[in-house]
């Protein structure tokens, strides 16, 4: 499940690109198979790492040069790269997890060459404080939401550090009654509901019908889960 739109995120050949956070996997191994690209996840949880290497490994082509790809479990506050040393960066539902998320900023501002973009996405306002109301173990939960962003507010935040903001989108409008329903059921996976539920956004991720996709297309800007920002380091910075 993609949150980055590509289209608005154009990868070039030989470009180095780096999913801070990257989870299990989904948004390095789609930008590997985007382009030819060096494709780099970092996460600080080993296990993920793991899963998106499993993952990964149907997708990794072994006798190409021109696309690579790699895994490093660090600290997004202390990233073990030099200077400019990447062309895109995505940080997708990240950000909210990190107590001190202005210092990630920092360290993405540091490694993004100058002219390079930016992708980052958090949960979006509303439908986020609905989750908040209906469970607290939600948010409190070990490795939960640790705030609920204002897009607006983010927005300022990066650029302040010297990025030109271009786009914003919102995505996964499906998934928000989901959410809701977890948090008003918590700790009630099995329950009717959850499950049907789950089955449909698995089988909607597996078979992509039309409709579906039609459908949260136009929900996603009155009621998508997650907002999607796409900025550009100013040349100068």
């Amino acid at each position: 499940m993609k949150t980055v739109d590509f289209r608005y995120f154009k990868l070039q050949p030989g470009d180095k690109v780096l999913d801070l956070g990257c989870g299990e996997g989904r948004h390095v191994i789609a930008a590997y198979v985007e382009a030819e690209v060096t494709a780099v996840g970092v996460d600080l949880n080993f296990a993920d790492l793991k899963t998106a290497s499993q993952r990964a490994a149907d997708f990794i082509d072994p006798d190409t040069s021109l696309r690579q790809f790699c895994l490093s479990n660090a600290n997004a506050l202390q990233l073990p790269f030099a200077d400019h040393s990447f062309d895109k960066v995505i940080c997708s539902e990240v950000l909210e997890h990190i107590d001190n998320y202005q210092g990630v900023l920092k360290e993405i501002a540091r490694v993004l060459r100058p002219g390079g973009l930016f992708c980052a996405s958090v949960p979006r306002r509303w439908p986020e404080k609905i989750c908040w109301r209906l469970s607290k173990a939600y948010h409190q939960v070990e490795g939960g939401h640790l705030r609920i962003f204002h897009a607006r507010h983010l927005k300022a935040n990066i650029q302040q550090l010297g990025f030109r903001f271009y786009r914003r989108h919102w995505a996964h409008a499906l998934h928000s009654p989901y959410w809701w329903l977890k948090c008003l059921l918590w700790e009630q996976d099995e329950h009717f509901l959850i499950r049907h539920y789950h089955r449909f956004l698995v089988w909607d991720l597996l078979e992509k019908p039309r409709l579906s996709h039609v459908m949260e297309q136009g929900l996603n800007p009155i009621m998508g889960k997650s907002v999607v920002m796409y900025f550009q380091k100013e040349l100068n910075q």
